[in-house]
């Protein structure tokens, strides 16, 4: 008998720790799911095991401990059963019965929470199917499987952990377990719940894009969608900051001894709101900007060329006013007075400028090449050392793509003598070599006839290729010159085709191209003379 009651009350510990342990277990297992932390998974999972051992430690420690106070009892030769039954008597019986109903109530809840939990997973399993299948759209099942699946674990623990609560509290421990507990409660639904927001938002925001991707036409707004999308990222990293920040403020606010930091969290997530809402305005402007300018289909090439070196630079000033205005709100957030900034900012760019000269140069220059119509994006350049396409005009600098591949950036303000190859037209020169003996006219012919044919299959040639006369005597060749009227920036590709026509042209009519011959001549030892060719 003696051994059966000390078995209970170690068995009763065991008991105990093992709750206790299960909820410790729990709200690791929730906080693992934070993606914030999942950068210290191993820290946190460590952390996990050390209160793991410590529990068990502990536990040990009271098992060891019962039974050597049962021990000692025996030792002095005491009745274990008469002893227990002795100490329960000195408690007074409507504790017992308090005892017995709050033990009543506690398995009746555990029951009614089994039932809420089993309710809740049909219920949530039948939703979820119901919201895969609206609108038959697949992009979004796995984000809407997800929500769910977190909803229900997140309802199955908060019912369970709800459940200790008031069992705690029916079977009248001290007030401080109940108290800790509701604490902990409240910090996992926060945590949970922010969560689910989260999960909630990303499963709409999948919808909403797929079905805008699915509606979407020239005859709707949605037409533009494809150019915004790319900021549904972004959309959804700015809305998990925003919940994290939020979830992090309303757990200080448990805390008495840093409640004060919470009120940091709505000017944060009032920044991280202004910092999409830029970025978005900035977006909005690029596109408005680009239709707004290239809306006309009758447009010339040159307006559109002009147009197209415009937009860059009406896009950049929108930008960087977007975002010194999102700066100042940004201020204005914190609490900062901005005028004092703004004007030691007057006075340092004051300064600024007059010890930058070669940048007002570089700015105006760049002024001056556009509103003078000197290139524009597309055209095909020569300044300096670099040629090649102009690929961006901008306020201080000037980017050209050479054909090789590699783009060459000038300051405006260095370009001095500009050859432009784009305007109105330009000539694809070739140059090719014949023999000597070779009669020039008919020559003439077969290079002409090469560009008649040269002509009716590219639409960029203006005017069929002509010989232009006998442009230099050789050594060994004559050197005819040729000339094709093409549009601006076509020359050096129409250059390419026409000289391999040429060579097969020649060698269907057997017109010599004259190339250079290397002669060695052996002399051996007799001083016989032997000629290789």
């Amino acid at each position: 008998m003696n051994i059966l009651i000390i078995a209970a009350e170690v068995s009763l510990l065991i008991v105990l720790f093992a709750l206790f342990h299960w909820s410790v277990g729990k709200l690791f297992k929730q906080l693992g799911k934070l993606p914030w932390l999942k950068g210290t998974y191993r820290s946190v999972k460590t952390l996990h095991r050390n209160i793991q051992a410590v529990l068990i430690f502990s536990c040990a420690v009271l098992c060891l401990a019962v039974v050597g106070a049962n021990s000692w009892l025996l030792y002095q030769g005491e009745n274990l059963p008469d002893y227990t039954v002795a100490l329960t008597q000195r408690v007074p019986v409507i504790f017992w019965w308090t005892l017995a109903l709050g033990i009543a109530k506690s398995i009746s809840i555990l029951i009614l929470a089994g039932i809420v939990v089993r309710t809740f997973h049909h219920s949530l399993k039948v939703t979820c199917d119901r919201a895969k299948n609206f609108e038959q759209l697949t992009a979004n099942d796995d984000s809407i499987e997800e929500f769910f699946d977190f909803l229900n674990v997140t309802l199955t623990n908060g019912t369970w952990f709800l459940s200790v609560i008031w069992c705690s509290q029916f079977l009248q421990l001290p007030k401080v377990v109940p108290q800790y507990l509701s604490i902990l409660l409240k910090i996992y639904l926060i945590v949970a719940v922010g969560l689910l927001i989260f999960k909630a938002t990303a499963a709409i925001i999948d919808s909403l894009d797929a079905l805008s991707n699915k509606y979407s036409n020239s005859d709707n707004l949605l037409q533009f969608y494809d150019r915004l999308q790319h900021l549904i990222p972004f959309l959804k990293r700015c809305l998990e900051y925003a919940i994290y920040v939020c979830m992090a403020t309303l757990i200080v606010q448990q805390v008495e001894l840093i409640a004060e930091l919470a009120d940091y969290g709505p000017k944060i997530v009032k920044i991280i709101g202004i910092i999409f809402m830029s970025r978005v305005l900035g977006e909005v402007a690029h596109l408005v900007v680009e239709e707004v300018l290239l809306k006309n289909k009758n447009l010339t090439e040159v307006q559109r060329q002009r147009r197209l070196t415009l937009i860059p630079l009406v896009q950049s000033i929108l930008r960087y006013t977007i975002y010194f205005s999102a700066g100042i709100a940004i201020l204005d957030t914190l609490d900062i007075d901005p005028t004092p900034i703004l004007a030691a900012a007057g006075i340092v760019g004051l300064a600024v400028g007059f010890g930058a000269q070669n940048l007002i140069n570089d700015m105006v220059c760049g002024f001056f090449i556009l509103f003078e119509n000197y290139y524009l994006v597309g055209d095909y350049i020569k300044t300096g050392n670099a040629e090649g396409t102009v690929e961006a005009i901008e306020l201080r600098t000037t980017r050209i793509r050479h054909p090789n591949g590699q783009q060459q950036i000038l300051r405006n303000g260095d370009i001095k003598d500009i050859v432009n190859y784009s305007k109105q037209y330009i000539y694809a020169v070739v140059e090719v070599g014949v023999a000597y003996d070779s009669n020039l006219d008919r020559v003439y012919q077969v290079i002409e006839d090469v560009g008649k044919q040269l002509h009716a299959h590219h639409p960029d040639i203006l005017e069929p290729t002509r010989a232009d006369g006998l442009q230099n005597f050789g050594e060994s060749e004559l050197l005819i010159r040729t000339l094709t009227k093409v549009k601006p920036g076509n020359h050096l590709r129409i250059q390419r085709v026409l000289r391999k026509m040429i060579k097969e042209a020649f060698d269907t009519e057997g017109i010599e191209i004259p190339f250079a011959r290397r002669v060695l001549i052996f002399k051996n030892a007799e001083g016989n003379v032997k000629d290789l060719r």
